[in-house]
């Protein structure tokens, strides 16, 4: 996947990851008996977690490609 694309992804999954928090705090809020609603929001936030690492280390991945290309 290229930068722009994940970037964009990671995008979409964090609204994904807002929507399910704010729906679990109603859930929870409506019906105490619902304690699985919680975990509902973990899933995407581990996507976010996964492209949010891939993000941070991609400057470092580009300035080492660049150096093996000029190498």
């Amino acid at each position: 996947m290229s930068g722009k694309r994940i970037r964009q992804f990671h995008r979409w999954v964090s609204m994904f990851f807002m929507a399910t928090v704010v729906l679990t705090a109603v859930a929870l809020t409506v019906d105490s008996s619902l304690v699985w609603v919680s975990y509902v929001p973990l899933l995407p936030l581990f996507v976010l977690m996964g492209t949010g690492v891939y993000m941070w280390f991609l400057p470092a991945i580009a300035r080492r490609r660049a150096r093996r290309a000029v190498a």
